[in-house]
């Protein structure tokens, strides 16, 4: 693709990339065949190939973002699938996150909107403001019809993503030692949103690691990955948190050392792997950033090196769900599938695994309307090879799917931690029993 930037805009660094990613470009149209909302939508301008041509334009001519554009970034999902099927190596990722932040600086919202990105940007990322607001959602459910009557779909949305059963007790700070001879060290992301909504995750993980003679250390400093913000373009609150979390880790690396850092959340997998990206052009932290990127794994990554295996397999069918931000962002997707099996499960792929379920971190509640269409198709695409299970690696694909099933929706490590010795998932429990 041609691009006129100028000279001086060039000078940019930020720019400088965006002209990079734009020239990749060859106008082929293989990403529209993966993309979420064109499939549903079917508009050019909901393709990666339209938003490219937006944001190109956009950039180009260093102007504010009108609403027409902000209507077509707004609908990217992020999920990355264009990337996986790109052919020319095009780094959607890093146009889209530099498209978000010129509409942050550039394009006024309406005052409902901006709003609820500064509730969602000051709640989620903080897991005591953020089990707080699960409990008044729970209270204020009934009220969600309503709400969408009167136009604060959102809102709604909300309420009715907020989980039906109180979170596990929180995962306690600090090393949790190995089980016989220590065989590595590894920190493990404690994270936000996974601590207030579903703690056990976290805990499965520390468990298997122990169980196989691995060290988990989780830090009570590294807290939200700060890709909540990022992804809302909101980048001085994501740097800062990335910064937070790379002088966390780094005290640890420099400290008692660290072989790896596990993320059970692979969004924030993702974006923890991008640090070095995010960080690049800070002399302070580029170095710093860079290596806590290149220690970053998902936590199926590390566990498919430990030879794991089960002496009482499950006999149950695992749909897996391959989250968009593992697949796509981090090309993670036989490990998963591969412990599970090696744990006696069954494991089935979902037709059309690379579509997105609809979550894609705040997409679900800023964008009800079409994520609910992707989380049905996905729901029928799972029923349609009859599980007993589904298996997600993502704490917002769980919350997502599980909003429009009865079929239990865990995260892997879960399973994997039961049928290696610990316990049997809460949600599996209520469908087949103690």
């Amino acid at each position: 693709m041609q691009t006129t930037f100028s000279l001086a805009q060039l000078a940019n660094p930020d720019i400088a990339e965006a002209d990079k990613i734009l020239r990749a470009c060859v106008h082929c149209g293989f990403c529209t065949a993966t993309c979420p909302t064109y499939v549903l939508l079917g508009d050019e301008r909901d393709s990666p190939r339209g938003r490219i041509y937006l944001i190109k334009e956009m950039l180009e001519q260093d102007r504010p973002a009108t609403k027409d554009v902000v209507t077509h970034i707004d609908r990217c999902l992020s999920c990355l699938s264009c990337m996986t099927t790109c052919p020319s190596g095009v780094h959607y990722m890093h146009l889209v996150d530099q498209a978000r932040a010129h509409i942050e600086h550039t394009y006024r919202r309406p005052l409902f909107d901006r709003l609820m990105r500064e509730f969602l940007a000051n709640v989620l990322p903080y897991p005591r403001r953020l089990r707080f607001a699960m409990l008044a959602a729970a209270l204020a459910r009934p009220l969600a019809p309503v709400l969408s009557l009167i136009g604060l779909k959102p809102l709604a949305a909300a309420l009715r993503l907020a989980p039906h059963r109180a979170p596990g007790a929180a995962t306690e700070p600090g090393a949790h030692q190995a089980e016989g001879p220590r065989r590595a060290r590894v920190g493990v992301l404690g994270g936000c949103a996974n601590e207030a909504l579903m703690p056990s995750i976290t805990q499965s993980a520390i468990r298997v690691l122990n169980r196989h003679g691995v060290e988990a250390v989780v830090t009570p400093d590294a807290g939200c990955c700060g890709s909540l913000e990022h992804h809302m373009g909101r980048e001085a609150g994501a740097f800062a948190k990335a910064r937070a979390n790379v002088d966390a880790w780094t005290r640890e690396i420099e400290g008692q050392g660290l072989d790896a850092i596990l993320v059970t959340l692979s969004g924030c997998g993702t974006t923890m792997k991008d640090y070095g990206f995010m960080l690049r052009n800070d002399p302070a932290y580029a170095a710093k950033a860079a290596k806590v990127s290149s220690l970053t794994r998902d936590v199926s990554e590390y566990l498919a090196t430990l030879g794991i295996t089960s002496a009482a397999p499950r006999p149950l069918t695992v749909a897996y769900h391959s989250a968009c931000s593992l697949q796509h962002g981090q090309k993670v997707h036989r490990e998963p599938k591969n412990l599970l099996a090696a744990c006696g499960f069954t494991v089935k792929e979902v037709p059309e695994a690379h579509l997105c379920c609809g979550s894609a971190g705040t997409y679900n509640i800023l964008q009800p309307e079409i994520a609910a269409r992707l989380r049905d198709r996905k729901i029928g695409n799972i029923v349609s090879i009859a599980p007993d299970v589904i298996a997600a690696g993502n704490i917002g694909c769980i919350a997502q799917i599980a909003s429009g099933t009865a079929i239990p929706v865990v995260h892997p490590v879960e399973l994997i931690d039961w049928a290696t010795g610990g316990p049997m998932p809460e949600s599996l429990k209520e469908r087949i029993g103690a």
